[in-house]
């Protein structure tokens, strides 16, 4: 069974994933401005109740009788945080290259 893995760990992946993709865009002419970014988590919290029953004798044996039960009650939750990278300074997080090229103007016919 796979270790679970905490938000703190969940946003540092993703901070890990979107400073290579900015590596990666280097040398790209595209460039993409990340907007905000929902995670959603899965939280279960469990209560436990143990209850615990014993009997003893002592004779010239020791006799011993017990018994024991566990309650369990568990709640799922939905955590949802919407971050909104940003650069060093403050601005918008882009993915791409430092120098874009020019480009002309599109054709009136352009996506008819």
């Amino acid at each position: 069974m796979s270790e679970p893995i905490g938000v703190g760990e969940a946003v540092q992946a993703l901070r890990d994933e979107l400073l290579e993709a900015g590596v990666a865009g280097a040398g790209s002419n595209l460039r993409f401005e990340v907007g905000p970014i929902e995670l959603e988590f899965a939280v279960t919290l469990t209560r436990e109740a143990t209850a615990k029953v014993g009997l003893g004798r002592v004779l010239s044996t020791v006799v011993s009788a017990g018994a024991s039960g566990r309650l369990a009650k568990e709640d799922v939750h939905h955590v949802k945080l919407v971050l909104t990278p940003k650069d060093q300074t403050g601005n918008p997080l882009l993915i791409s290259n430092e120098h874009p090229p020019e480009t002309g103007g599109l054709e009136p016919s352009f996506g008819r």
